[in-house]
């Protein structure tokens, strides 16, 4: 399957940049520790390979995900082999005692990159998930900024999401209310991050769903409006490496892409993909109808389809890196933009912020509105609406 071609583009971003800084690459990484948490999931797996294969010091992998932790060793052993220095992956929850503990007794590293995310904006549909969503992509940052500053890191990175700029929705909010506290911990500690458009077939994702319906027989729903960003999952590896060596303290990086050329309908790319596995999309007027008609349509090397506008929580019908107000540099490299930030925060708000998330989760006890409200507080202008329909709520 070629992804590239599903998503209109013939060619990779980064290769430009990657060559010309290919040396500089090759020595740092192969010279430098590195802890890759959230190392399992898609994008994780991709920055892991990046170092991996550019010999590193030493590398360690955590994830909470067991098997897709032993799929990424099976993966690196697969294709690259070894390395010569000290490769190892932990199953653990980075919120936990545990992970505490083991960061404790080593936590020698040059970079921790953090590539773990709640990134589905379907978790906003209930204010206990919605929790867990500001515990990791919030809480957890920040704790593990911490404890890297205490252990004398020389470089902190995490990932961010196009959907933190003029955010519209929960998980675009949390990200964005991240990168304000990066800020405030860039005082202390050299930190880049990224902002980069949809991975291509990551896991959860609504393009991996089209590969699961075709292997389940059943039917393929995309929405008809929605436009989107993409890369392949390698590209948001080399972006987070780039950032992550050659960012300046507080850049956040994003690919440059084309507005015209390269924003797509998940129904467009629905309908390439189909047509590359050899099947002809035929476009039904229900649910019920797209379940009935699989095996009928399959046999004539057809697949049903049900495309329609969104009307879901949270979703934006495009996509942006940046907001008028940043300030880019995009003379820097040749495929990737640079946002410039200085050290601008305000700790009201933050400790805010803190406080009563704390009080909150002390007590057991708190409400999807009353976390809206205090994100609304926390972000100027923040575009969220609530239509209290959900994409669990859809096929």
């Amino acid at each position: 399957m070629s992804i590239l071609s599903l998503i209109d583009r013939q060619v990779k971003l980064f290769t430009e940049d990657l060559e010309k800084n290919k040396q500089e690459l090759l020595s740092e990484v192969s010279s430098s520790k590195f802890l890759v948490l959230g190392g399992a999931g898609t994008i994780g797996q991709a920055v892991t390979k990046e170092i991996f294969r550019r010999n590193p010091a030493k590398l360690h992998v955590v994830d909470v995900s067991e098997n897709n932790l032993v799929e990424l060793v099976r993966d690196l052993r697969s294709s690259e082999g070894y390395i010569d220095g000290d490769f190892k992956t932990f199953v653990l929850d980075i919120g936990s005692l545990e992970y505490d503990a083991f960061f404790e007794s080593d936590g020698n590293y040059d970079y921790v990159l953090n590539l773990s995310a709640l990134k589905h904006v379907r978790s906003e549909k209930d204010p206990f998930t919605l929790m867990r969503m500001i515990e990791v992509n919030i809480l957890n940052t920040i704790k593990t900024i911490d404890q890297s500053i205490a252990k004398g890191v020389k470089k902190y990175f995490c990932v961010s999401t196009d959907k933190a700029a003029n955010p519209v929705n929960m998980m675009g909010g949390s990200k964005r209310i991240m990168e304000m506290f990066l800020m405030k911990k860039s005082k202390e500690i050299a930190i880049s991050t990224a902002r980069f458009a949809n991975v291509a077939f990551s896991d959860g994702s609504l393009l991996h769903g089209f590969d699961q319906r075709l292997k389940k027989m059943q039917p393929i729903a995309a929405p008809s409006d929605v436009r989107r960003y993409f890369v392949v999952p390698e590209e948001s590896g080399e972006l987070c490496l780039m950032s992550t060596i050659f960012g300046e303290n507080r850049d956040i990086y994003f690919p440059k892409l084309d507005h015209d050329l390269h924003l797509i309908t998940f129904s467009e790319i629905a309908e390439r993909y189909l047509k590359q596995q050899g099947y002809e999309p035929y476009l039904c007027n229900s649910e019920q109808e797209a379940r009935d008609k699989v095996q009928e349509l399959a046999r004539e090397r057809k697949w049903p389809c049900l495309f329609s506008e969104s009307n879901t929580t949270g979703e934006k019908s495009f996509e942006e890196f940046f907001t008028q107000k940043e300030v880019l540099d995009l003379d820097r490299h040749e495929n990737l933009g640079v946002i410039k930030n200085e050290a601008l925060f305000e700790s009201e708000k933050l400790d805010l912020f803190l406080e009563k998330i704390g009080k909150m989760r002390r007590e057991k006890k708190w409400t999807k509105e009353e976390i809206v409200a205090l994100f609304h507080k926390m972000i100027p202008n923040f575009g969220h609406e609530e239509v209290n329909k959900y994409l669990d709520s859809k096929m």
